[in-house]
């Protein structure tokens, strides 16, 4: 058991979502002490078997109200950003939680003198036509000036057992005879494993990256959208026809589907696809990525059977396609 990480507090905004609980995890695991602030800590409670008695403490924090921001980093020695949002719902706008929640919460941490490390997202780009990259650029400017030495890391589509990604597909060919292949599904990814990137945000607080710079992370391999589906058909041992879809009719489709409650697809989801996100041949030669923090990056096939074998018709026992 490590005395100094015992009495390094790390607050991590986000805490309790799909990439934080497995960084509570990985901070409980080298004995940190987590502050998870999160806006609903009553709906927290799954981040306590993560660590010991008294190891994790969800408080209630909302990027709107800066307020409760200073009070979650109030005596923290590192604080983690996570916050984000897939698609927008008045009051949680991009430009609100990801732009300006993103400057609130680097303010605050300047304030009480704690390291920043600020998870942003691949594709992030100021000139980018979607706004959810736009405002991923703004939050990054927002961080740098607040606190230049802060550590921003940029996952790829992240990928993992309660991932909103592969999941949402496995889900679909489920119910429909086809899955669409929006553009064609020529656009590239370089998938990353969420572990990966919970350990490289550990490695961050454990001062083993370099202050200022910005990581890229991605996995092993790059795979087009329409290679995600051959993995999910495959895994879930499911037969779909699979339909190109060009993007000014799938935007046309994401106009209406915007509006279910959680969002198949939305407009700016497809202004995202129009453009490849991988790390970049700067990161690699400056070894700006997983590799460069001493991570050997996972492969979906060692990770995706272990969750998506629920939608098989089969279950856990191999069966014949449907």
């Amino acid at each position: 058991m490590t005395r100094s990480n015992l009495d390094t507090l790390v607050t991590v905004f986000g805490g309790s979502g799909f990439l934080g609980r497995h960084i509570v995890r990985t901070l409980a695991r080298r004995d940190f002490r987590i502050r998870a602030a999160v806006r609903r800590p009553d709906l927290a409670g799954h981040l306590q078997p993560l660590g010991r008695v008294g190891q994790i403490h969800a408080v209630q924090a909302n990027v709107r109200y800066p307020a409760s921001i200073e009070a979650a980093v109030r005596d923290a020695a590192v604080v983690i950003n996570l916050v984000g949002v897939l698609f927008e719902r008045k009051p949680q706008t991009f430009a609100a939680v990801q732009a300006t929640g993103a400057a609130t919460i680097a303010q605050a941490t300047a304030a009480v003198g704690a390291r920043l490390i600020h998870v942003s997202a691949l594709g992030s780009d100021p000139d980018s036509p979607s706004r959810y990259a736009q405002t991923k650029a703004a939050g990054e400017a927002a961080v740098r000036a607040a606190v230049p030495e802060a550590i921003i890391l940029r996952p790829s589509v992240v990928f993992g057992p309660e991932d909103d990604f592969l999941n949402r597909f496995a889900a679909i060919a489920r119910i429909s005879p086809f899955l669409p292949l929006i553009g064609g599904g020529e656009t590239r990814f370089q998938p990353v494993f969420v572990g990966d990137v919970a350990e490289a945000a550990a490695r961050a607080v454990e001062s083993l990256a370099l202050p200022g710079a910005v990581y890229e992370l991605g996995g092993p391999e790059v795979m087009t959208l329409k290679h995600f589906m051959y993995i999910v058909l495959a895994t879930t041992e499911r037969r779909r026809l699979l339909l190109p879809i060009p993007f000014g009719v799938a935007e046309l489709q994401a106009f209406f589907l915007q509006y279910l409650p959680k969002p198949l697809l939305t407009p700016d989801q497809v202004k995202l696809l129009r453009r490849d996100t991988m790390v970049s041949e700067e990161a690699k030669r400056e070894g700006r990525t997983l590799e460069g923090l001493g991570i050997d990056p996972t492969a979906m096939a060692a990770v995706v059977p272990s969750y998506l074998w629920r939608f098989r018709r089969s279950g856990q026992f191999r069966g014949r396609a449907a």
